[in-house]
């Protein structure tokens, strides 16, 4: 079983992060991080998935490729959703999405890299499952 708190260690310690979730392809909550937030990640979370889904199919009806980061930046912050990729030959199971949430003054260059990053080691696992 994956340890999704050790996962996710090195998310958490980046400048300007307040929460994270990890959901499976149909939008499930497997891990969640709300401590510093205040807010209902999970439910965030589920709704950024399905925002990403439509528009990973809206990518594909003009000939591209699934969407594999979305991003959402507001005056005071940015928000995150990463697809892991998974194992594109196969079914869905080791495909996984990562939300995220960091303050606007945060270190949000290194939280991309580390949320991808992370993504695609959590996916690696689910597969070898």
């Amino acid at each position: 079983m994956i340890n999704f708190d050790q996962s996710m260690k090195r998310l958490r310690s980046v400048s300007g992060y307040l929460g994270s979730a990890v959901l499976n392809f149909s939008g499930e909550t497997l891990y969640m991080d709300a401590e510093n937030t205040g807010v209902d990640i999970a439910y965030s979370a589920s709704i950024f998935n399905d925002a990403f889904r439509m528009i990973s199919e809206s990518s594909l009806d003009v000939g591209f490729s699934d969407a594999s980061f979305v991003e959402t930046k507001t005056h005071d912050g940015h928000v995150f959703l990463i697809n892991s990729a998974g194992d594109q030959t196969g079914d869905n199971f080791s495909k996984l999405n990562v939300f995220a949430i960091f303050r606007d003054d945060g270190n949000v260059a290194l939280a991309k890299m580390i949320i991808e990053k992370t993504a695609q080691g959590m996916s690696k696992e689910m597969s070898e499952l």
